[in-house]
């Protein structure tokens, strides 16, 4: 038992357990540190009163999915598969006509049989996103900020490209001048390119 160990304030109510794997792994910054959290929970008796008006005491708990997936894949624990990770959506914008259209972004590419998914972080800190995708595999990130909006333009980021031409990159100016594996297209083009961009991915997997 960790005493330490602290969840949601302002709703749990009793015990709270996490639950860590402690196998190393090297972070963003190559330091060496424990994998960590992958599920968690508690005990929480006033939550259920608050959107039903009955006092039903109660403790539950939630699985991080994407973590687990993350920790069997660095334990070597999922076979190979030629399932391609999902195109993210990134989230510039919090507001509620933004969030409607990435979420309408998202859905286009599933319609139309492509993998995607919206991020569900804190869209403040874009980094965390770009940092998000690399750690799922993501091959493309979708952008979207206040001037491409106003314009009908969307930022489509090779996440596939970018990586391999980051390792050649020496200063932070010459990155930000190249902006390496990314470029604009027609908000109606989303599918098309994203599709194109696809199959030239697979295409230099075969090869």
């Amino acid at each position: 038992m960790d005493v330490s160990v602290v969840r949601g304030l302002e709703y749990y109510t009793g015990t709270v357990f996490e639950c860590e794997l402690t196998f190393p792994v090297v972070n963003e910054k190559g330091e060496k540190v424990v994998f960590g959290s992958v599920a968690g929970g508690g005990r929480y008796d006033g939550l259920v009163k608050r959107f039903t008006g009955q006092d039903v005491p109660a403790t539950g708990f939630s699985i991080g999915v994407s973590r687990l997936m993350t920790a069997l894949k660095n334990l070597g624990k999922l076979e190979d598969s030629d399932v391609v990770a999902p195109v993210l959506v990134t989230v510039m914008d919090g507001d509620t006509d933004s969030l409607g259209r990435y979420q309408k972004f998202t859905q286009q590419l599933r319609s139309a049989g492509i993998r995607a998914e919206m991020y569900q972080g804190n869209w403040k800190k874009f980094g965390n996103q770009l940092r998000y995708a690399d750690r799922r595999d993501c091959p493309i990130a979708i952008i979207q900020g206040s001037d491409e909006r106003a314009a009908g333009k969307l930022q489509i980021k090779d996440m596939i490209e970018g990586r391999r031409q980051a390792a050649a990159i020496e200063s932070n100016e010459e990155w930000r001048e190249k902006r390496p594996g990314q470029f604009e297209i027609a908000e109606a083009d989303l599918v098309e390119e994203v599709k194109k961009l696809l199959a030239e991915q697979a295409a230099d997997r075969a090869d």
